[in-house]
């Protein structure tokens, strides 16, 4: 793939997620029964009532495919970044949980959605919660800063996952982990929905198999790699583009890995207030 194909399929992306964010929520990034779960459907993904109470009307923008909360075990004080941030749902839960001597970053490459985030920061008052313009593949955020990586149904749609994998690495300290959540190739996917623009932008054409998210992130520095699928997950595929049979080619799974090394300090809380993202 050549980098006009991953200009125009960046261009595409952000044209469609420009539209949601515009939209009312729980539209969905293709309308209310495709390409992502309804704002209320977080509940079955793994979210709590007292999750979606904790932010803005609006920063669920129902465009996730599991919880990366659930696995990324944050802690006090430790610095966050949410790669494709929306309308920053996951930002502001993980805000909470690192606390005030914490941080979070989100980013996002859709200038609608950073401004509604940003708006959706100020009615909060989350006051360690940032969002900024940018590519996940090119971070802007500078290296050995991160704690913990957060991504929510994002990553599929790179078409340069190695690229993304390779700026998270950098970003990382050195102990640091990835917490992700996102969709994966299961099966070779028919040409009919390969083709398709808004299965693209609807989080199926771009998904990657399991062998190949696990050899981009060995490639790019990570170790200790757990892919696990949720077969469970098919039933809320269904119905991102019903009658299509996606559901039997991708499926929604966790992702985890840690960069080696250990922090520099032996406190969490230190170390975040010794670099800044």
């Amino acid at each position: 793939m050549n980098d006009q194909t991953h200009d125009e399929i960046r261009s595409t992306v952000r044209e469609q997620y420009s539209k949601v964010a515009e939209r009312a929520p729980g539209t969905g990034c293709c309308g209310p029964s495709a390409c992502g779960p309804s704002a209320t459907a977080s509940l079955a993904l793994g979210y709590s009532a007292d999750d979606l109470a904790a932010v803005p009307e609006g920063a669920d923008m129902g465009l996730g495919c599991g919880n990366p909360q659930a696995i990324a075990a944050l802690r006090d004080g430790e610095s966050v970044l949410d790669l494709g941030s929306g309308g920053g749902f996951d930002s502001f839960l993980a805000a909470k949980q690192v606390g005030p001597m914490g941080r979070v970053v989100g980013v996002d490459m859709t200038p609608a959605m950073v401004t509604k985030a940003r708006a959706n920061a100020r009615t909060l008052g989350a006051a360690n919660v940032e969002f900024r313009l940018g590519e996940i593949e090119h971070l802007p955020v500078v290296d050995n800063s991160i704690d913990v990586i957060l991504s929510n149904c994002v990553i599929n749609l790179s078409p340069d996952k190695s690229a993304v994998f390779r700026d998270a690495f950098r970003v990382l300290k050195p102990g640091g982990r990835l917490a992700i959540s996102d969709v994966v190739l299961t099966g070779a996917l028919p040409e009919e929905l390969k083709g398709k623009v808004e299965a693209f932008s609807g989080c199926v054409a771009g998904a990657a198999s399991v062998e190949t998210i696990t050899a981009l992130l060995r490639v790019s520095g990570f170790e200790n790699i757990a892919v696990h699928v949720k077969p469970e997950s098919r039933a809320f595929i269904r119905e991102w583009f019903p009658g299509s049979g996606a559901e039997n080619f991708v499926a929604s799974a966790t992702i985890e890995a840690k960069k080696a090394g250990t922090k520099s300090c032996g406190a969490p809380t230190c170390c975040a207030k010794e670099s800044s993202a």
